[in-house]
């Protein structure tokens, strides 16, 4: 081995390791050319020896890419033409195998050629890299624009902030914050589109959001850039943008919604109140006719809890077994949308059928019915009031009757008597006249003054005081001073128990009537004609005896005497009208009244008047 050969033998080494084909290309001014040296590396390249490569058996273009021939040829003549360094990068098919190779050489003049040294690299590894960062931020891009394009299409507004300050919006953000475009929004501070009363909260957000932690769904309110408040549900996400931290906020606008459902908690809270708050019964029932919901008039009326008839049938418990079918009845007519009204019957708890009208209205949605509202209204009052109405009627065409009767015959008693004391010739006391028309006028006064009692008891309010026994009872007495026999009566009166309150009028009308009676049916025979009173009251009511040994009333008679212009007896030269107006102010008072009584022994009211102890003195008790 010679020394030059010695020398260059470490740098042959060095060569041979390389991962690239070191190479010289040679220029001859003959106009020869090609590969002079190629290292080793090159079978590893091109699948070709160093001895094949420098043989020039094969042409440098057809290693080249078709798609890169043009290029490569330009670059490579124009550089022999110049003796210019070489610098090419493009693809090289060798073996059906594909390689990016980047070709970088330097020229060097010599007397009869020029020299290119240089280096073949294989950069497929690295174009495959480039390739793959361009498809992925080609990508990026692609996801980035549809990712906008779907921030755009939300019906929900959205925005990113960074330290505080917006920094983007979509359209429908600029439309809730009531800005003609996202730029108006951006640049501005968060905070100064936040309601004051909800700040410190947003702070606490965006301080945890930035430190990690999630941040739930929250209410909140925004103001707008018109100075409308509005109500928003956001959610926000720790978000990078542009590669910095920040955070994405997501808007919806729920102002609508709110009032949407406050009308509705408005509506529903009207619908619950009328219906729970009803004096009439109501039921909700479902499209089967099993019951939902009862209000409280329908437990009062029927006796029936809401949890004893939830998911049954209604009719089996409230509809009479002989009104059955009409209950299937309108059950049909109502599930075929009718709205139906009837006057029927029904069955309360106890078993006790009374009287109702029955409303029932089917609950429609989307043409179908999803249930029943029944109303109920409980006619036994009614039906009680017309009975009484019949009643009253008939009292009052007897009450017109005897009125007219009543009046006339004093009334012409009187006119007779006037005629008679015209008659020429006619020599009789006209003092006797006088006397008996004042007893006429007396009595058709005494007549005209229980008719008015009997109209002021009827229409007159209770009126609640404290009542002194004693001086009612000597006050009656002293009213009646004017009766023969007043003062043939024995008195025998005794009071006792707690302080009593009622209607001091009516209680009067009372004691003045039961005293005038025992007074009128004295008996005659007995040497000593005599009443008592036993009076005695508790907190809750008071019992009154009055008790007499007159004439007394045949049993026959007894069901009777309470009935307008009723007399028992002929000793009677009242209106009749004196124990009907009794009994009428007793149950005005919302008290009790039975007689006890046999012909020859006399007579015993016994009567129980519940105590207006609570009320006010002076207090006017509507009916």
């Amino acid at each position: 081995m010679s020394n030059l050969e010695a020398a260059n033998k470490p740098v042959d080494n060095i060569v041979n390791r390389l991962p690239a084909a070191v190479f010289e290309y040679t220029y001859f001014t003959d106009g020869r050319k090609g590969f002079t040296y190629v290292s080793p590396y090159c079978e590893v390249m091109f699948g070709l020896t160093s001895s094949m490569m420098m043989s020039g058996s094969l042409s440098l273009r057809s290693f080249i890419h078709p798609d890169e021939r043009d290029s490569f040829v330009t670059d490579f003549q124009s550089c022999l033409e110049r003796a210019a360094t070489f610098s090419w990068e493009g693809r090289i098919v060798t073996h059906k195998k594909e390689l990016w190779i980047n070709a970088l050489a330097t020229p060097e003049r010599m007397l009869d050629r020029i020299v290119w040294t240089g280096v073949l690299t294989d950069i497929t590894a690295r174009k495959q890299a480039e390739q793959i960062t361009k498809e992925v931020e080609k990508r990026a891009a692609d996801a980035e624009l549809q990712y906008g394009m779907l921030l755009e299409s939300l019906p929900l507004g959205v925005g990113i902030h960074q330290n505080g300050v917006l920094v983007y919006a979509n359209t429908h953000a600029a439309k809730i914050m009531g800005a003609t475009a996202p730029t108006d929004l951006i640049g501005k501070q968060v905070l100064e589109m936040v309601h004051s009363d909800y700040r410190s909260l947003v702070v606490e957000r965006i301080k945890n959001l930035m430190s990690g932690q999630l941040a739930p769904v929250a209410q909140e309110k925004f103001v707008r850039l018109d100075g409308v408040e509005i109500t928003v549900e956001t959610y926000a996400v720790p978000f990078q943008y542009n590669g910095k931290p920040a955070v994405q906020i997501v808007v919806k606008d729920i102002t609508e919604e709110q009032l949407t459902k406050e009308a509705i908690r408005k509506t529903e809270t009207l619908f619950s109140q009328l219906f729970h708050n009803s004096p009439f019964g109501k039921v909700m029932l479902d499209e089967e006719g099993k019951v939902v919901l009862v209000n409280g008039g329908f437990e009062k009326m029927f006796g029936f809890k809401q949890d004893e008839l939830q998911g049954k049938e209604l009719n089996q418990f409230i509809v009479p077994d002989n009104l059955t079918s009409e209950g299937n009845d309108l059950d049909s007519l109502i599930s075929a949308k009718q709205i139906v009204r009837i006057d029927s019957k029904r069955k309360r708890k106890d078993g006790v059928i009374f009287p109702v009208i029955v409303y029932g209205v089917p609950i429609q949605l989307e043409n179908r019915t999803i249930g029943i509202f029944g109303s109920y209204v409980d006619l036994t009052e009614q039906k009680r009031t017309e009975e009484e109405l019949k009643v009253r009627n008939a009292e009052l065409d007897n009450f017109v009757y005897k009125v007219s009767h009543d009046l006339r015959a004093p009334l012409s008693s009187v006119l007779g008597l006037v005629n008679l004391a015209r008659l020429e010739g006619n020599n009789d006391n006209l003092g006797e006249y006088i006397k008996i028309i004042g007893q006429k006028i007396k009595q058709l006064d005494g007549f005209i003054s229980d008719v008015l009692s009997h109209s002021k008891n009827l229409k007159l309010d209770l009126k609640i005081e404290a009542i002194d026994f004693n001086k009612l009872i000597e006050h009656t007495f002293t009213n009646l001073s004017y009766l023969k026999g007043v003062d043939q009566m024995k008195k025998f009166v005794q009071i006792e128990g707690s302080p009593f309150h009622s209607d001091p009028w009516r209680l009067g009308e009372i004691f003045r009537n039961l005293i005038s009676n025992a007074i009128k049916y004295r008996d005659e025979s007995k040497p000593e004609p005599s009443i008592s009173i036993n009076i005695h009251s508790t907190a809750q009511q008071v019992s009154i005896l009055f008790s007499d040994n007159g004439i007394g009333i045949d049993e026959t008679n007894l069901p009777k005497i309470f009935e307008m212009f009723y007399r028992a007896s002929h000793q009677s030269d009242g209106s009749g009208l004196g124990l009907y107006i009794v009994k009428n102010a007793v149950d005005k008072l919302g008290g009790t009244i039975t007689v006890s009584s046999h012909a020859g022994e006399g007579t015993s009211f016994e009567l129980k008047l519940p105590n207006h102890i609570l009320a006010t003195s002076n207090q006017i008790v509507s009916e």
